[in-house]
């Protein structure tokens, strides 16, 4: 057999053969006998070389053995999130958010239905999502694994995911503003979870002329307030601020010696919207004639102070601190960024943010505290049409790194390195936040949008993996139609070079955004306790179904069926009702086994709920025709998991 140079090289020699004595179970005699041989075949014949292996055996993860991260990225169109391991990419779970998940039950029934429908935008219920940015609760700038916040940029939402059990408890959202884009962003401590608004628009939702852009237009800015104790975001105790008629993009916090203000870019502060069939330049040339936008600097803290003081205007429900005010009181300022800027991001130490601009070729790097003294000090250049104060750029920034064309998006190592997915090129840039050089560039495949680093964009991160969330696939993949995956790669950052590991097709939504955290952080359950928990309520459900103790019970607003499911039956199994009935279920997996999950499903009536172990779920719905209609357990159980099933008997008027 003819073995290319390449593969006799003696490191992956003594590599397959460590590789191939492990396969024989430590047998030398079995290896020496063509063991590693036939890797080597193996090799050959898929026409694999030493870096294909190598990438491989780094995100080989042997079954049974757990990822060392986990990746959170946003589903996109989906409106749900999805949940990846690394180094293995192998996808964990998609969680329900925005929009019902049939797997989990979610919307479909039980009191999840009450939490993905809970907001409704000008009365119409919304049944898809636009999810764009995942953000992790911190606890002083660092992930502490408890919840996780995410987006709906057309039907301006967030989600509260507890991470306790990875269901969502909570979806809140607003009139105020008609799109959104910086969301969701965490302050420090996660008090507060931020959301810009995207698209200029009247607030609260009227009606204006568009030729009124100008006066009656406005952005804004909402802060959530979220209570760590009860894991909800409290909408009475929120505000927003009120922003000019700018497209406000994403945002982040400060940290540490930055804490207390939030940086937001802006596109479009030439107000341009567009008008192609009125002899108006299109929207994207009419926003890009400028060479700066405005980089948004808030004190956020001072603006806390104001609204707890009651210096706010209520439209549409919420708070909202007027942009006369913020000027009077000095919390905000404007500093020159370049061009058609998108990323805003924060370094660990909290002394810069790095903005890099879609249509430069640089990333800008700003200084923090001189950010902050100049505005203490009123030390501006002028101001917008708005009135709102300008710092002069030049005496705003440490500098500006080279780093290619079209720049987006930045996270950060544990070396001084910063790492920023350059759209046009479709490179990753690692470069020195100490000299602002470039250091290395790889390929990615193609068309990078975002990317996220292990904890990089925390005051702690780790610098380990990196993935480059990328926006086509093209080539990568087998040929699925004109609707391609995108493709996550996930690249090694952890040495002088990077080097790419995996191609991973993601064939949900149009992925946005992700944040790593370290699986050692989270601490999800196996099952709920006590048995007859409620996710939908944190506690056990007092309707909660005891084994022993199932019953049918007719009341004035219906027919209470009280049920316990366990392997393999359902108690009761026989349901009688008459036709125009509504039913109220109360349904309690008894089981205590890790994965010994049930399903319950109803014929002809939509009804869908997932029993994990412990779980209590309730279940309202009307029976409006006479028919029998089977219910049986949809979750493979047990050996006898096809007898796991019951009658729904609604005998006519």
């Amino acid at each position: 057999m003819s073995i290319s140079p390449l593969v006799r090289s003696p490191r992956l020699v003594a590599l397959l053969s460590l590789a191939s004595l492990a396969a024989c179970g430590g047998n030398q005699s079995s290896a020496a006998g063509g063991g590693g041989g036939d890797v080597m075949a193996l090799m050959q014949a898929r026409d694999l070389t030493e870096q294909d292996v190598t990438a491989a055996l780094k995100t080989y993860t042997p079954t049974g053995r757990h990822d060392e991260y986990y990746t959170f990225a946003s589903g996109g169109h989906g409106g749900n999130l999805i949940v990846i391991g690394v180094p293995s990419m192998r996808i964990l779970k998609y969680v329900g958010v925005f929009t019902p998940e049939p797997w989990q039950g979610y919307g479909y029934g039980d009191q999840s239905g009450d939490v993905v429908g809970s907001v409704t935008k000008g009365g119409h219920e919304i049944t898809w999502a636009d999810m764009h940015h995942p953000a992790l609760s911190e606890t002083g700038g660092d992930y502490d694994g408890r919840f996780i916040f995410v987006n709906d940029k057309c039907n301006p939402r967030i989600g509260v995911v507890d991470l306790h059990d990875f269901v969502t408890k909570q979806i809140v959202g607003t009139e105020l503003i008609q799109s959104e884009h910086g969301a969701a962003f965490v302050t420090p401590n996660t008090d507060y979870v931020v959301e810009t608004a995207q698209y200029p628009a009247p607030l609260g939702g009227g009606y204006a002329p568009i030729e009124k852009y100008d006066d009656e237009y406005r952005g804004a800015m909402v802060f959530w307030r979220f209570d760590n104790q009860k894991g909800r975001i409290v909408p009475e105790q929120s505000f927003a601020i009120e922003l000019p008629p700018y497209m406000q993009d994403l945002a982040d916090c400060g940290k540490k010696g930055s804490d207390g203000w939030v940086f937001c870019n802006s596109l479009n502060v030439e107000r341009a919207y567009g008008g192609i069939l009125e002899g108006k330049p299109p929207l994207e040339s009419g926003a890009s004639q400028n060479d700066m936008d405005y980089l948004h600097c808030i004190n956020w803290r001072r603006c806390e102070e104001l609204a707890k003081a009651g210096r706010t205007e209520t439209i549409a429900g919420m708070r909202v601190i007027r942009l006369e005010t913020l000027l009077q009181e000095n919390v905000i300022a404007f500093v020159p960024e370049p061009k058609s800027p998108h990323g805003v991001d924060v370094t660990p130490d909290g002394t810069k943010v790095v903005v890099g601009g879609k249509l430069d070729t640089h990333c800008t790097v700003y200084d923090l505290p001189k950010i902050a003294a100049s505005i203490g000090a009123k030390k501006f250049v002028g101001k917008d049409p708005y009135g709102v104060p300008i710092l002069d750029f030049q005496d705003s920034i440490v500098g500006q790194c080279e780093i290619g064309l079209g720049p987006l998006h930045t996270v950060f190592d544990d070396k001084g390195f910063a790492y920023t997915s350059v759209f046009i090129e479709t490179v990753v840039a690692k470069w020195s936040l100490k000299d602002l050089k470039v250091v290395d560039k790889i390929d990615t495949h193609y068309n990078i949008g975002h990317l996220v680093a292990a904890e990089g964009d925390t005051v702690n991160p780790d610098g380990r993996y990196l993935i480059a969330m990328n926006k086509w696939a093209l080539d990568r993949f087998a040929p699925v139609g004109p609707l391609l995956p995108q493709n996550f790669q996930l690249i090694d950052i952890s040495g002088e070079k990077m080097s790419l590991l995996y191609d991973m097709p993601l064939p949900l939504g149009e992925p946005h955004y992700a944040q790593m955290i370290k699986a050692d952080k989270l601490h999800p359950i196996d099952v709920y306790k006590p048995i007859g928990f409620n996710p939908a309520i944190d506690q056990v459900d007092p309707a909660a179904t005891v084994a022993g103790k199932e019953r049918i019970e007719r009341k004035a607003d219906g027919v209470h069926v009280y049920m316990t499911a366990v392997r393999s039956h359902f108690s009761p199994d026989i349901v009688r009702v008459k036709q125009g009935d509504t039913i109220h279920l109360h349904v309690t997996n008894v089981e205590q086994a890790k994965d010994a999950t049930h399903g319950l499903a109803v014929g002809g009536h939509n009804v869908n709920v997932s029993l994990e172990p412990g779980k209590h779920c309730n279940v309202t719905f009307q029976v409006d025709r006479a028919g029998v209609f089977p219910f049986y357990c949809t979750e493979f159980c047990s050996a006898l998991h096809l007898e796991m099933a019951g009658y729904l008997l609604v005998e006519p008027q």
